[in-house]
């Protein structure tokens, strides 16, 4: 894998197990960061439709803070 896409590949952050080593593995990389862009794009789309409808700025973001701290792990042990 040439450097630079592998530095694409940590565009989002470098993931770390809960015992704090790096995920390494290219394939869970790019899912992860692919899904990151998508929900990135989605959340770009709600900001400026909201926008276009009059909607508070800082409403729409808060609203999209709360749903991420509404997130649940199904996998906890």
């Amino acid at each position: 894998m040439s450097a630079a896409i592998n530095q694409g590949e940590t565009r989002w952050a470098t993931w770390l197990r809960d015992d704090a080593s790096v995920v390494s593995c290219t394939e869970k990389v790019k899912v992860m960061n692919e899904n990151l862009d998508e929900l990135k794009q989605m959340a770009q789309d709600l900001l400026e439709d909201g926008l276009l409808m009059e909607v508070s700025e800082a409403q729409i973001k808060a609203v999209l803070h709360r749903l991420v701290d509404e997130l649940h792990n199904p996998y906890q042990k």
